[in-house]
């Protein structure tokens, strides 16, 4: 009972954070990108504390020593199991992150105004191969603008201990772009699973690892060196520790 009711406040708190920030975001349209994305945070901010109050959900971040100084991009390639990583990683890593986004999700109310501007990288998946060069052309303008691009390469969110097969598009822009990829592990899927419900006290460790250098090396080499690192990793974190 003390977890539902816990979920459903939360689900609450997010959908009036929402309906009131969104409307405050479009007052900033005029700002430049990377300062825009600054004031964006407040949001996933606040729904992180929301977490910690009403579900019980903390986190710890392990491998701060490998994030880059920022005078070099990098493509931010990470494990996908739930929403928790959508709102963390960019509290996490100091440079501004650009996600690859479906066009449908600018359709959805509130939330998909923000995200637009959140300078996505808009992709129709109904394009086939031209989606690629979509994120490769929007990406390189991302990169000039101040942003990493960050992408989940298993494409959706996978039910934690399970795994889907590793696109090569994150390796293939990193190569395109000759820069280093900075993978990302973690464990929030087995505290924050898909849905409204079912979330459960705990706390996440979100793992950084050592940059990996794509220069000299085709996207499936790299995208294999990329998936070891995060596997093993989110193998080795395993289930988070209770309250």
């Amino acid at each position: 009972m003390r977890l539902f009711l816990g979920s459903l406040l939360f689900a609450v708190f997010q959908a009036v954070l929402t309906f009131f920030f969104v409307p405050l975001f479009w007052c900033f349209f005029w700002m430049p990108p990377v300062q825009r994305y600054r004031f964006l945070l407040i949001w996933p901010r606040l729904n992180l504390w929301a977490a910690r109050v009403f579900l019980g959900i903390r986190h710890q971040v392990i491998g701060q020593e490998h994030l880059p100084d920022g005078t070099i991009p990098h493509v931010v390639l990470a494990k996908h199991s739930s929403t928790w990583e959508v709102l963390a990683i960019p509290l996490t890593v100091p440079q501004p992150l650009c996600f690859v986004a479906k066009k449908e999700l600018l359709a959805i109310p509130f939330f998909g105004w923000g995200l637009k501007l959140a300078s996505p990288i808009i992709i129709d998946r109904q394009a086939g191969g031209e989606a690629m060069q979509q994120i490769y052309t929007q990406g390189e303008t991302r990169h000039k603008e101040g942003f990493w691009v960050i992408l989940f390469p298993e494409g959706t969110r996978v039910p934690p201990g399970q795994k889907r097969r590793y696109k090569t598009g994150g390796a293939r822009l990193a190569t395109t772009l000759a820069v280093p990829v900075l993978p990302i592990a973690h464990n929030a899927g087995y505290l924050w699973p898909r849905g409204v419900f079912g979330k459960r006290a705990g706390t996440v460790t979100l793992s950084i690892g050592k940059p990996i250098a794509s220069v000299g090396k085709d996207a499936a080499t790299l995208m294999q060196e990329v998936e070891d690192w995060i596997e093993a990793e989110t193998a080795r974190l395993g289930v988070p520790m209770g309250k």
